[in-house]
């Protein structure tokens, strides 16, 4: 089955979607972009996309930030993905990946006076890391860029260059993955990923101050740890030194879901296996974004016709 994409205000072939070299967003990293998780149930033949609106939501307000007009409400763009999930007919666990960007074939450093288009598209994506085993990973050399360099709280495309630049020392250095520190040397962040600590039964999180992306994976763990195993969160800075002493620590994200941390720095984190508190939130996590948690079903939108009747 050839692929589609969403493009230009219409579906076309995957083959078809193209930018051309002068694109502004090409050139000069003005895009931003979500990164949404479908989730396959072999046993209902269904495709559940997760906290779909949330991340458009989400969408819309790293748009202000780049001063880009998004064509279509949450809503509608709900419709348009779940549309266009069931044209490529996937059954397996895939990425879908929107992104609003500066479409003008220009050449000049600015936002404004420039036109803005839109396009999704699907892929096939398994684990991004391995969560059974748990991730090895080493503190950056590379800092965080600061709010007031490029705002975190969106998903801008341009500061993911910071992200590739550690991703990529903490896999030449031995690593799975990178954690980055903040300008002042807090914990911030994955290379795509929040972290969480935990100590003497309670998570600990880098708040939003550190530079953090405000990530729908973090907070659906937090909801998650409060509700189904009366655990609070803790927000607040993290030095680097916590992370070696704390008894477990994890990553979450679209992409990573959630990921246990075995290693940092060569320090084992506890005693160097997945925790019981991470692997309670890890089956907690899969079970709810593949809609076998009932309680968390609004959460999880179906893209395919459901084969039973209501």
């Amino acid at each position: 089955m050839p692929q589609v994409a969403f493009f230009e205000k219409k579906f076309v072939p995957l083959s078809e979607a193209k930018v051309g070299v002068m694109t502004h967003a090409l050139n000069y990293g003005t895009a931003c972009f979500e990164g949404i998780r479908g989730n396959w149930n072999a046993k209902e033949g269904q495709m559940y996309l997760f906290r779909l609106k949330e991340h458009y939501e989400r969408l819309h307000k790293s748009c202000r930030i780049l001063k880009i007009n998004l064509a279509f409400d949450a809503e509608k763009l709900c419709q348009i993905t779940v549309d266009l999930v069931k044209k490529n007919g996937y059954r397996e666990d895939i990425y879908v990946r929107p992104l609003a960007y500066k479409s003008s074939q220009t050449v000049g450093v600015r936002l404004h006076n420039l036109e803005d288009d839109f396009f999704i598209f699907v892929t096939p994506f398994g684990p991004y890391l391995d969560a059974e085993k748990g991730a090895k990973c080493g503190v950056s050399s590379w800092r965080r860029v600061d709010d007031t360099m490029i705002p975190p709280r969106g998903k801008v495309t341009g500061i993911y260059v910071n992200s590739a630049m550690a991703k990529t020392e903490a896999h030449e250095n031995g690593y799975d993955e990178a954690i980055l520190l903040s300008q002042d040397g807090h914990v911030s962040e994955g290379s795509g990923e929040n972290i969480f600590v935990i100590v003497d039964g309670k998570l600990v999180t880098p708040a939003s101050c550190d530079n953090i992306l405000k990530g729908i994976t973090r907070e659906t763990v937090i909801t998650l740890a409060k509700n189904e195993l009366g655990i609070d969160t803790i927000e607040r800075p993290i030095d680097r030194s916590e992370l070696y002493v704390a008894d477990e620590c994890f990553m979450t994200g679209t992409a990573a879901n959630v990921t246990p941390v075995i290693e940092v720095d060569h320090r084992p984190v506890g005693d160097g296996k997945v925790g019981p508190i991470t692997r309670k939130l890890l089956n907690l996590y899969s079970d709810v974004i593949r809609g076998r948690n009932r309680k968390y079903k609004e959460w999880c939108t179906p893209a395919y016709r459901s084969k039973k009747r209501a």
